[in-house]
């Protein structure tokens, strides 16, 4: 009962911090920055990394994102950068799919480690703050809600799964996901971005439940990608700076393995409309 209490304790402290750091850009743009450094000192510390130049390409790509109007007096070039960006980092997400399926180690060798920290964890913060930029028109709303849905998702994967699951979704990376918590997560993620259009304007209820099936899926795998790190470094979670739920990297993980394909949505969209 104590253990769930700090947990619940925790997972309301974390919210609340996001939730209200969104409401400003610049606190947003802060907070994005503290949480990279951290998710990237805990991913470092499971791939064995301990030399200074993955901070500092972080810090050059977000700080960059964040400031480019102001840096390079014009926002124009920042759209085909982030474009180049993209699709290196769904490239790269793609094949840390692909060696889930495959029972070799995700690359940990000191070549792939500067790919990794960068297109995988360094460029999943910098989509969360493209997201949330919005297209130059900063939008609270968006990357909140996006968020909610990972929450709603991750909820009712986690009680669908120990109530009812049976079939094991990804035994050898994960023992307690199943195929029916998975499911459950989609459907109340799907339900979430019904009541998610209804009661706001942002966008019709078609583009949210993409949103919702995106992150459903992608934020999945994010969690399985991550699991299977942690599973190599023979350790729990990525850290304990959150009591009752370990890492910080450990609630963002899907986050930031779904947010390049959600962005890539967005561009489409906006693209289309």
């Amino acid at each position: 009962m104590k253990e769930l209490l700090t947990r619940a304790l925790s997972g309301l402290l974390f919210a609340a911090i996001l939730i209200g750091s969104l409401q400003f850009k610049y606190a947003c743009i802060a907070l994005f920055f503290l949480f990279g450094l951290v998710c990237l000192a805990e991913f470092n510390k499971l791939i064995h990394q301990k030399n200074i130049a993955s901070y500092i390409i972080f810090i050059v790509l977000f700080v960059s994102v964040a400031f480019w109007e102001y840096l390079f007096s014009s926002s124009d070039s920042l759209s085909d950068i982030s474009q180049i960006l993209l699709v290196v980092c769904v490239f790269v997400n793609l094949l840390l799919v692909r060696d889930l399926f495959s029972k070799k180690s995700l690359p940990t060798l000191l070549s792939n480690h500067f790919i990794n920290t960068t297109f995988y964890v360094s460029s999943g913060f910098v989509f969360l703050l493209l997201i949330a930029l919005n297209f130059e028109n900063y939008s609270a709303q968006i990357i909140m809600y996006i968020f909610i849905l990972i929450w709603i998702n991750d909820t009712f994967a986690y009680i669908i799964g120990k109530n009812f699951g049976k079939q094991k979704l990804f035994e050898s990376i994960s023992p307690k996901k199943t195929v029916e918590g998975f499911l459950g997560g989609v459907f109340f993620a799907a339900l979430a971005s019904y009541v998610i259009a209804n009661y706001t304007n942002i966008m019709l209820f078609t583009n949210w439940l993409i949103i919702s099936v995106i992150v459903s899926v992608f934020g999945t795998l994010g969690d399985l990608v991550e699991s299977k790190y942690k599973r190599q470094a023979a350790v729990k979670d990525s850290g304990t700076i959150m009591p009752g739920h370990g890492g910080l990297l450990d609630r963002l993980d899907s986050a930031i393995f779904a947010a390049p394909f959600i962005y890539l949505f967005l561009r489409i969209l906006n693209y289309v409309s």
